[in-house]
Formats: C-alpha cells, sequence, structure tokens
C-alpha cells in the first residue's frame, strides 16, 4: 500500500540525491549537536560511515499545523500572537510537501538504523494515519509494533463542537521485528496498587498475591506436559514449570493448596518486577517549556532505556528543545542531534550546560569556517563518546 501524492520522488532518487554529499568529520569521542537542514545532515552522516549504526530514532517533526511557533523572553508561546516574539520555527507547508519532507528523511533514517534499531515518530492524530502508511512504505508494514497514545496534558474543556484533544500519537517501528532492541522496562507497583494486587499476607507479613500452575498452549511431549501429583495440566495449558521444579517450590511452601485440592503459585509484592508498560502513556508536557514543543523528559529517558543498550547511538534529528539529548546523556547513552532553528540551538546550549558535546554549525562548514566546539571542565557530568 502506498500514498500518492504530487511531488513524491523514488527512493532510488531520494538515495541518490543524498549520496552526493560530504562527510562530515566529527570527534569520535564526544556526542554532537549539527545546526543545519536535517536532510543535509543525515545525507552528511549516511556518507560518514553511519550508515547501520543507530540503534534508537526518536524524532517529533513538524505536525504540519499551519502555525508559526514562537518564544520571547518571558514565556514560550505554542501559537505565535506577538510581534515582538521570535520564530522558533514556522510549521507551513501543504500536505503533500509535508508528506513528502517527512518520507524522504524516513528513507534517510532507515538506512542509518541498524538491524536490532527501532524509530518512535512523535505525531498528533491530523496527520498521524497518513504517516503511518508512510511509514508502513518505508519500513514495511510487517515492522510495526505499536501505535501508541500519549496523554499530553490536562482536560481540556474547548467550545468547539468535538471532544477535547487531550493526546497524541508515537508510532514505534523496528528496522526488524524479530530483532529490534527491547529491554523490558516494566512501571513499578505504587503502594496502592501492591495492596489492590496482591491482597494475601503470610506469616511473615510478606504480601502475595498466586496464580495458577499452568499456563495457555499444551507442549505435546515436553515435561511441561507431563503428570504432577497425580494430575495432568488442564487441555490446551501446559504447567509453567517442570514437574521437578513444581515440586521444589511446594517443597519451599511456593505452592498454595485450595480446600478442594487446587495448586496455584504463590508472587511475592517485593519480588514482582512491576508491570509490563501498556500503549497508553500518561506523561504531561512541561506547562512552562523552554521551547514551544518540549516533550516530558521521563517520557524519552523510558523510551531510550526500553530501546536502547549503554553503547548504542540515540539519533534526533528535530532536536528542539534537546530533550531526547539530554535523556540520552542521562541514560549514559551516545547521542547526535539535528536541528536548523537558531532558537533550538541556544535552548540547547543552554540545557547542556556542563555536557562535553560537539557542536557543528553545517553554515560554517559550508563556509569553511572551523565548527563550534562547546567543551566544559566540569567532571560531575559523564561525557559519552560514540564511534564512527
Amino acid at each position: 500500500m502506498e500514498l500518492q501524492y504530487s511531488g513524491k520522488k523514488s527512493v532510488k532518487d531520494v538515495l541518490k540525491e543524498a549520496k552526493a554529499y560530504q562527510p562530515i568529520m566529527l570527534n569520535a569521542e564526544k556526542p554532537a549537536f549539527i545546526k543545519g537542514d536535517n536532510f543535509d545532515v543525515l545525507s552528511s552522516l549516511l556518507v560518514s560511515g553511519l550508515s547501520g549504526k543507530i540503534d534508537l530514532v526518536y524524532i517529533d517533526p513538524p505536525y504540519n499545523t499551519n502555525q508559526v511557533f514562537t518564544v520571547d523572553k518571558e514565556r514560550t508561546s505554542t501559537i505565535s500572537r506577538s510581534k515582538s516574539a521570535i520564530v522558533a520555527y514556522a510549521d507551513q507547508m501543504t500536505p503533500d510537501e509535508y508528506l513528502e519532507f517527512i518520507r524522504q528523511r524516513l528513507i534517510l533514517l532507515r538506512e542509518l538504523l541498524s538491524d536490532s534499531g527501532s524509530i518512535y515518530l512523535h505525531i498528533d492524530s491530523k496527520m498521524g494515519h497518513y504517516v503511518k502508511i508512510i511509514m508502513d512504505e518505508v519500513f514495511g508494514i510487517g515492522n510495526f509494533k505499536n501505535d501508541i497514545s500519549r496523554i499530553k496534558s490536562n482536560p481540556k474543556n474547548f467550545t468547539r463542537k468535538a471532544y477535547g484533544n487531550q493526546k497524541d500519537v508515537i508510532l514505534f517501528y523496528a528496522k526488524n521485528k524479530d530483532k529490534n532492541i527491547f529491554n523490558n522496562v516494566t512501571v513499578p507497583f505504587s503502594e496502592n496498587q501492591k495492596l489492590e494486587k496482591f491482597t494475601k499476607t503470610d506469616k511473615n507479613g510478606r504480601r502475595y498475591t498466586t496464580v495458577p500452575v499452568h499456563a495457555p498452549g499444551e507442549t505435546g511431549n515436553g515435561k511441561t506436559s507431563e503428570e504432577w501429583h497425580g494430575m495432568l495440566p488442564p487441555k490446551g495449558r501446559h504447567w509453567r514449570t517442570c514437574p521437578e521444579k513444581l515440586d521444589e517450590l511446594d517443597k519451599n511452601g511456593l505452592i498454595e493448596w485450595s480446600k478442594n485440592g487446587v495448586p496455584r503459585m504463590k508472587k511475592y509484592a517485593d519480588e514482582h518486577k512491576g508491570k509490563k508498560i501498556q500503549d497508553v502513556w500518561n506523561y504531561i508536557d512541561p506547562a512552562y517549556p523552554l521551547y514551544p514543543t518540549e516533550k516530558n523528559l521521563d517520557m524519552l529517558e523510558m523510551i531510550i532505556a526500553q530501546s536502547s543498550n549503554e553503547n548504542s547511538i540515540v539519533l534526533d534529528c528535530f532536536a528542539g528543545s534537546g530533550s531526547t539529548l539530554l535523556a540520552s546523556q542521562n541514560q549514559e547513552r551516545k547521542w547526535i542531534g539535528i536541528d536548523r532553528s537558531d532558537i533550538s540551538a541556544e535552548v540547547i546550549k543552554k540545557r547542556l550546560t556542563g555536557i562535553d558535546y560537539q557542536f557543528i554549525d553545517l553554515n560554517e562548514l559550508h563556509n569553511e569556517q572551523p565548527s563550534k566546539l562547546y567543551t566544559t571542565s566540569r567532571s560531575d557530568r559523564k561525557s559519552v563518546a560514540f564511534a564512527l
């Protein structure tokens, strides 16, 4: 399935254009922020030896809102209302232009992703359905992982004849569906949730609950299909572990028997790893952002912990406020950020104060001027390096 619209280039032509760029000479010992058009920068990275090296891409591109996003000295405005405000970026393209803008960058990002890489694309519901088809086309519909609903704000009470707009969308794709890094990060139970879920207490005061000793699915001739305590697992199910292990659990008091002789396994609250993260997230954005579209830092740290490893490179080519870069640094990941906005560059410089990284201005490189390099002598922030 493909979307057809005017101005759509072939993948071959997009890559041919990208491969005509010159490489960027990066210091392999430092993370980097590169100021410039992200098609230009991604193209240069592609010919600089980073093809297949990026484990995680998170992007929060413009949403095609037909608005101008501004900042001023006193506050951040999501829609330009003041003549004195400074433009952070303009989001004004036709639908066809917008889709091709996104698609061309996705093609380059796919080339940069490693075989175990993933991409998270943040979008709203206005364009999200079209962008998903583009992502199906670029990454393959079989590599689609999740359509995540993210609660972005408190409830709204608009006067327009529609429901309040409280969420946006994150599209999660893998480069290869069975190989993507996924660390099964879990969320700890709150104290109230522990009381609700672990309703029983043993003689030592430890809270626990019980689960069946069998699970869905038959195992044929395997050990988990064998008789235990004179019984077989119910039809269509198998023992959660082999009979010998069940005997050991029973001996250690970890099997609870009902009055009718039905066994259940004990699960203790203080040993539980937490609950699996679902596809509805509650991460409200900052009330007083440093940049118009600044995203929740905790959300980004979770994404990075979930879909990258400590030696991974994380890339954000719509860096905006620099939250992805800061979250990557906090998670001790290697990172590359890209944005063309002067305001973005200023905000990122302030937020990354104390972090040793490269700041490269692509316009200066084109003018054959030396790139800017910000460093720090502070030792309380860990510097993370990446190798080309």
